[in-house]
């Protein structure tokens, strides 16, 4: 949250110009934005723009190897380039610094084929010609509840924890939900100054099938009468302290207890401010104002219940200003919900609620350039995350007033979808650990992001030895990433469900951030360069054993390849052939299960997503491909779009694989028969989630009919997919390389999971054999 100064709400909407806006923190990339969007509310203002980003990428290019190679050439060269790519900005702020923060954005505006911008919002004609004049451009007005349609079918479709329950005395008072791959239909309640609520089927196709006249407006009306305080935060702040039950006349009040035969418990309330009536006593600011806020939050709830038993949906989001984070509000909505119900729908609301508006304005006014059709992400380095605001927590962070609130979301150069072959897409939770409910798992991993921090600065520094600037911008990585994990600390919620996965990516977000695309390309070069000197020593050893000898060392070719991770030096590499892996039965086991299974016919297709680069990828992975495809089985190999620590990289994988079919037969003819696919998974994390995966890869999956799914890597198949079910076969390889995380899964450091798992309750033809448990 960066901060600005201001002036007071009643004056007018001049401010202090001796205060500078910090453009790196607030209106970013500025120079380069191309069109805008405003929604402007009562109280907020919520601005878009469209920016184009250059930063750098790693390059990999194959060297020509057509004559004999030299005892120390490399096998590609290494090169930064420029890339421009697409960014979505979305700024928050208080309408008290509209007129200073127009100011900015014309003095730093470069591009003037801007004509129009899009407005939206109670506020848009309020401040037309404010914005006309400040800004040179055209107002154009939208619908607002097309634009609030818009914009929550976007974050739905593009942010994976974007919907959350609200659980006020849980440890995690936010529990994001799993985002159904199709969003439709839902009911959106979205509470102004009244109700409306609005059933969503498809993109374009909604309908306001009711609403009320009691909503925010009502509390702050009726709020501001009973207490005399006009400011609608105050109001809920006083609700937060108060006993609606000095107030409200409960069911115990009439009948001295519950109301066994009806079912009503005693503490329910049976009439609001139903005591004000009789009691000759005077009540507190804060007992009228929480028994107002449960007066109208049990209105809506019961209102939205009918509504969406009446359409039968089952979810329903609210939205809003009347909710605008606030615990007190969305625990009394929940609490609503859950009991005209009973359980059985729950109230969701929205992480970036505030910015559906702008968001749909901002998508009217860009729809010549479809944005629907590409895939775009949440930039962790660049958006401020959900920050509560809980009485009880974070004072500092919770005082509203002069702070702005960020939310960044990068066009991605592949349109993700679902893996075809996830069991059930609605159900499919990547990671294995929440960090948000797990305490201590959460204070251990951010203490072992912390610790390494330093390790990474120094690798970032060593990655660009030609750089002299590249100290300074690994300084204000460092400073930025700190910043990140402090935030998390107190806020784990921020990005929605904190896990090892999201701190990875965090981290790989802020140092392209700040140009540090790939800090293990060099490391990558080394380990692959060496690495192929001894591909064909280990093929030749593997060949020279029995079938079921070879079967064994194919996997653990795999496991010890595996153990070489975070930059291993290459230097070791004949260490390779004499890892001891720990004695089996390993921590997870069904090998003997899978040595069953070859025995049968060959599967058809088999996708295999890859980890490290290095003796991973070539002494572990190929000969197990190579195994494969001699068995008659098709391989697809899915690897990183882009670089994360050091994994292989689909652009890299495509060089080391065609070296290596030079020098083997097998792999040479899976390439040239179509046998053996090299596909980008759409990815460029340590970690995979099966949900975001690239189109193409997908519509490989289903033509090649692929019956086996095969995940190797601590990253991918023990902090990601541990639990993942899918409707065919699948294999999950790791060496566990955390002794923190050994313990906790009941091991020792090296422990082995190789886990062979065929769909629960179905026989596999090919072996008689049911699932292991």
């Amino acid at each position: 949250m960066a901060e600005c100064g201001r002036v007071d709400s009643n004056t007018s909407h001049t401010m202090d110009k001796s205060i500078t806006l910090p453009p790196d923190e607030i209106f970013r990339n500025l120079e380069n934005a191309k069109r805008f969007a405003i929604d402007i509310g009562g109280s907020l203002t919520k601005l878009a723009y469209y920016s184009t980003v250059q930063h750098k990428v790693a390059k990999v290019r194959s060297f020509d190897h057509t004559a004999k190679a030299a005892a120390g050439d490399k096998l590609y060269e290494i090169s930064m380039q420029e890339e421009v790519t697409a960014r979505l900005h979305f700024i928050k702020f208080e309408n008290a610094y509209i007129e200073t923060c127009l100011d900015f954005i014309k003095d730093h505006l470069v591009n003037t084929e801007t004509k129009v911008i899009k407005a939206t919002g109670g506020g848009a004609h309020k401040f037309k010609e404010l914005i006309e004049r400040k800004l040179g451009l055209k107002v154009d007005k939208e619908d607002e509840m097309t634009c609030l349609i818009k914009g929550c079918n976007f974050v739905l479709k593009n942010i994976p924890h974007e919907a959350f329950v609200y659980a006020k005395h849980a440890d995690s008072e936010f529990r994001f939900q799993t985002t159904n791959p199709d969003i439709f239909p839902y009911l959106l309640v979205n509470i102004g100054s009244g109700v409306s609520i609005v059933k969503v089927e498809s993109e374009d196709k909604f309908e306001r099938i009711g609403g009320s006249s009691i909503g925010g407006g009502t509390f702050w009306g009726l709020g501001a009468l009973l207490t005399k305080t006009k400011r609608f935060d105050e109001l809920l702040q006083l609700a937060s302290k108060g006993q609606h039950a000095s107030v409200d006349m409960l069911v115990k009040d009439i009948y001295g207890g519950s109301y066994g035969y009806l079912g009503l418990t005693g503490d329910l309330i049976a009439s609001s401010f139903g005591k004000s009536a009789t009691a000759d006593k005077d009540f507190s600011k804060e007992d009228m104002a929480k028994s107002l806020l449960h007066m109208i939050s049990n209105d809506i709830g019961q209102l939205a219940c009918l509504y969406a038993k009446l359409h039968n949906l089952s979810r329903v989001y609210f939205g809003g200003f009347f909710i605008r984070g606030h615990p007190v509000t969305m625990h009394t909505i929940t609490y609503s919900i859950n009991f005209f119900t009973k359980g059985e729908v729950q109230a969701l609301f929205l992480r970036h609620e505030g910015y559906l508006g702008t968001i749909g304005a901002f998508l009217k006014g860009a729809e010549e350039d479809n944005p629907n059709q590409y895939s775009w992400g949440e930039n962790y380095a660049g958006s401020s995350g959900l920050m509560s605001v809980s009485p009880d927590m974070n004072p500092m962070q919770r005082a509203r007033s002069g702070t702005f609130d960020m939310l960044e979301m990068d066009r991605l150069e592949r349109q993700l979808v679902n893996l075809p072959l996830l069991q059930d897409p609605s159900s499919y939770i990547p990671d294995t650990v929440d960090l948000t409910e797990d305490a201590l798992a959460r204070e251990y991993w951010l203490y072992c992001f912390e610790e390494a921090l330093d390790g990474v600065v120094k690798r970032a520094v060593a990655s660009q030895p030609d750089m002299p600037e590249a100290a300074l911008r690994a300084e204000k990585f460092r400073q930025k990433y700190r910043h990140k994990l402090q935030t998390l600390r107190q806020q784990p919620f921020a990005y929605g469900s904190l896990t090892v996965r999201s701190l990875l990516d965090t981290r790989e977000h802020c140092l392209n951030e700040f140009n540090f695309p790939d800090p293990y390309s060099k490391i990558k070069q080394r380990e692959n360069d060496i690495a192929l000197k001894y591909y064909q020593k280990a093929v030749k050893s593997l060949d020279e054993l029995s079938w079921e000898e070879k079967q064994f060392a194919l996997v653990q070719g795999v496991l010890a390849g595996n153990v070489f991770d975070w930059g291993a030096k290459a230097t070791d590499i004949c260490i390779f052939f004499f890892i001891p892996l720990s004695e089996r039965p390993w921590l997870v086991d069904s090998y003997d299960q899978w040595l069953e299974r070859l025995k049968g016919p060959p599967h058809k297709c088999a996708l295999f997503f890859v980890d490290n680069s290095g003796v991973d990828i070539i002494l572990g992975v190929m000969p197990f491909v190579r195994e494969l495809l001699s068995r008659g089985t098709e391989v697809v190999l899915a690897s990183n779009s882009g670089p994360a620590l050091n994994d292989v990289t689909n652009g890299e994988l495509q060089i080391l694989t065609e070296r290596i079919a030079a020098m083997d037969p097998v792999i040479e003819a899976g390439l040239r028969e179509d046998r053996l696919l090299l596909v980008q998974s759409g990815s460029s994390s340590p970690c995979l989630d099966l949900s975001r995966l690239d189109k193409v890869l997908a519509m490989v999956v289903r033509e090649r009919q692929t019956d086996l799914v095969i995940i190797e890597g601590m990253g991918r198949a023990i902090h990601t997919n541990y639990y993942a079910m899918l409707s065919c076969e699948s294999l999950k390889m790791a060496v566990i390389k955390n002794s923190w995380l050994a313990d906790r899964l009941g091991g020792k450091l090296f422990s082995v999971v190789f886990k062979y798992e065929v769909p629960a309750g179905k026989p596999n033809k090919d072996c008689g054999a049911f699932s292991p448990s």
